[in-house]
């Protein structure tokens, strides 16, 4: 029997105040090898760290005999304690290979509390040169770090992904897992094979943590491996308490014994004290579990609305082996809330801890990267100057000084001189800036996405309903427009659909100006934002914009909405401003799209609830928010939403798409599990039976 304490487990996951990064202190030997100024130990072997990890991690979880032996377009997991040099994900990813089906994804999940800085990272790799042509990509994609929290990286087409997480290793495991309660670990996505690596117990013995092997064993599956170099009790210990079988064999180099492990079965009882009250749960409500069995023998999906968040949703699936029909209503995909033809790459930056803050961050520096090769084709990579512009953004900027201050690579504060400088024009206010921001051509963009041998577009096709019938969701009644996953990504005309009438959706009128570029403001460099925005010219014309209408359904281009914009330009621009306010506004051209967006603020991304069974399981909520309800969450079988982007479309798609393509291939989420439920589009149902309007 496995044992674990409610009250250890529920401290780790309440810890609501990460610490600032610590990055690893090196020194380095004689031979130019690492080693760890805190811990006083080796980052790998001085024999021969390569082969020291062939020897312990791959060959002893048996790799590359499994990779070999793996089915088409199916996925394969590995979680790492430590991810140090990145030597252990190299090693596997050249393995991966040499051996796995082309068509099959990797999945590397890798806990790192000390990381490495990117020229300490360079420097161990270094040592590796038969690795670099994979240690450059890595090091090209290798994330700036603020704070704890995930990053996700994808290499060769999604054929490899790497999630690094920094944190403490019990920490970082723990917000992979479903759920903290141990009841319904089963609903946990899977680990494969463990690499349980790090400094050695005797040096680091608050890594080899119960806490740890708790989350080992709920992350495990029948057929699970586990390699270590090391032999020590405390390690034996944990395996076994973890539900492992273990075997010594010879280790590597001077090292006389190592360890392997595999576990046979995952039925372990787990035992924990039953609430002194029926009415009360130490553990969050299992509201976000979706039980619904997601193993599609036939990886086939149809994928309404053809705008940023289908089509990146279309190209997540298909890089996973999915066949995909992607609807639009349209003559054209991207031709509404999508079609404006400069949109900026930009999200909202904030001190504090919460979870609007927290997925604005993490889809910023996602999205960076997700467009780092494509620039050249769908826009440019000019930067973007967020002006202190008013007396609230001058006092945010200060906040979040601190918290940024060593992530040069995303944002940089600057002086209104240099913020001139860089703008190509002058300005009066000092700014943040992000460099590897720009503006982007949305359609252009999510015409090259949809470019994908799996990507079968059809437009002209309005999806007026959605049924089910024999494990099948059927569009229009059509046979033809059948597949067991539909994504529902029409943005606010999702509402129009009886299965997600409930949702809170807002639809906000936006309309942007096109202003003739001058003389004087051909020489903007990069996106300039205060109240408003403008962008670099594009063919003699700036985008600018936008405004923000609430309940208000007119498309046609209105006066005074290319006044209101010209107005949010005035103070940061006003010499510029002024010549273009002499024109005659009739003759402005602009466009007019609608945003959808929710309440919260924050998309909503994932399975679509049965709101009938939700609201009948979670009715106890409705009188204590800490019910004791042992039931999961009730959820339509293969229909998602993926919509409420509002005007962040560019920054929030990419990331959601990674994240839906998580819930329906049953992965490791590029989050953790504390966000990917407040996107989940359930919560309002839940937060509704909480305050009793349901």
């Amino acid at each position: 029997m496995v044992r674990t304490s409610v009250e250890r487990v529920w401290s780790v996951s309440d810890d609501k105040n990460p610490d600032q990064i610590q990055y690893a202190q090196l020194h380095w030997d004689e031979d130019g090898q690492p080693l760890s100024s805190v811990f006083g130990d080796v980052y790998f072997s001085r024999a021969n760290g390569l082969e020291e990890t062939r020897h312990v991690f791959l060959q002893h979880n048996q790799l590359a005999q499994r990779w070999q032996a793996l089915p088409e377009t199916t996925q394969f997991t590995i979680a790492e304690t430590g991810f140090g040099s990145g030597l252990n994900f190299l090693a596997a990813w050249e393995l991966w290979l040499a051996t796995a089906p082309t068509s099959a994804q990797l999945h590397f999940v890798s806990v790192e509390k000390f990381p490495l800085t990117k020229d300490d990272l360079v420097r161990s790799l270094a040592l590796w040169p038969q690795l670099q042509s994979l240690s450059q990509q890595l090091i090209d994609s290798y994330p700036c770090m603020i704070g704890e929290g995930f990053h996700r990286l994808s290499f060769m087409d999604g054929r490899i992904k790497l999630t690094l997480i920094i944190n403490d290793a019990a920490r970082g495991f723990l917000q992979l897992l479903t759920t903290t309660d141990p009841l319904y670990s089963a609903y946990s996505p899977k680990v494969d094979a463990w690499f349980l690596d790090g400094f050695a117990p005797s040096k680091n013995p608050q890594m080899w943590s119960e806490d740890l092997f708790s989350c080992i064993h709920q992350l495990s599956k029948a057929g699970t491996t586990a390699a270590t170099f090391s032999a020590a009790a405390i390690v034996k210990k944990g395996l076994k308490f973890a539900g492992f079988t273990l075997e010594k064999v010879a280790g590597f180099g001077r090292k006389r014994e190592m360890l392997k492990a595999s576990m046979a079965d995952n039925n372990c009882d787990y035992f924990y004290p039953q609430p002194a009250y029926k009415s009360s749960s130490p553990f969050p409500s299992p509201w976000s579990i979706n039980a619904n069995p997601n193993i599609h023998a036939k990886k086939q999906a149809i994928i309404i609305g053809a705008g940023l968040a289908g089509c990146t949703s279309a190209r997540a699936l298909a890089e996973r082996g999915w066949k995909i029909i992607l609807l639009e209503r349209n003559s054209a995909i991207a031709s509404e809330a999508s079609g404006n033809p400069q949109g900026v790459l930009y999200a909202k930056l904030s001190h504090k801890e919460e979870a609007q803050a927290e997925f604005n961050l993490a889809s910023m520096q996602f999205a960076q990267a997700f467009y780092s090769s494509r620039w050249e084709n769908i826009g440019e990579k000019s930067g973007v100057l967020q002006l202190a512009h008013c007396t609230s953004e001058q006092l945010l900027q200060t906040q979040l000084r601190e918290k940024f201050s060593s992530a040069n690579e995303l944002v940089q504060f600057v002086s209104a001189p240099q913020a001139s400088e860089i703008a190509g024009t002058p300005l009066d206010f000092d700014a943040i800036h992000f460099p590897n921001a720009g503006w982007i051509n949305p359609t252009k963009l999510c015409v090259q996405l949809v470019q994908h041998p799996l990507i079968q577009v059809i437009t002209a096709t309005n999806a007026l309903d959605i049924e089910r019938d024999d494990g099948n969701w059927y569009i229009n009644n059509n046979p033809a427009l059948r597949a067991p996953v539909v994504i529902i990504a029409n943005a606010r005309d999702a509402q129009h659909f009886k299965q997600i009438r409930h949702l809170p959706i807002k639809s906000i009128r936006g309309q942007i100006t096109y202003l003739p570029a001058t003389t004087a403001s051909k020489k903007i460099k990069t996106v300039i934002c205060s109240e408003g925005y403008i962008a670099p010219a594009k063919d003699g014309i700036h985008c600018t914009g936008a405004t923000f209408n609430l309940k208000e359904e007119s498309a046609e281009l209105r006066i005074e909405d290319h006044q209101t914009n010209l107005e949010n330009l005035h103070e940061p621009l006003k010499d510029l401003v002024d010549e273009w306010e002499n024109q005659d506004k009739n003759l402005l051209g602009g466009r007019v799209a609608f945003r959808c967006t929710l309440p919260d603020y924050l998309p909503a991304v994932g399975p679509v609830a049965d709101e009938i069974s939700m609201l009948n399981n979670f009715a106890p909520l409705r009188k204590n928010a800490r019910a004791f309800i042992q039931d999961t969450g009730k959820y339509l079988p293969g229909l998602y939403l993926n919509i409420g982007h509002g005007s962040r479309g560019l920054a929030y798609t990419p990331l959601c798409a990674e994240i839906l393509a998580a819930h329906i291939n049953n992965e490791p989420f590029p989050i953790a599990n504390e966000l990917v439920n407040a996107l989940n589009p359930a919560r309002f149902l839940i937060r509704d039976l909480i305050k009793n309007k349901r």
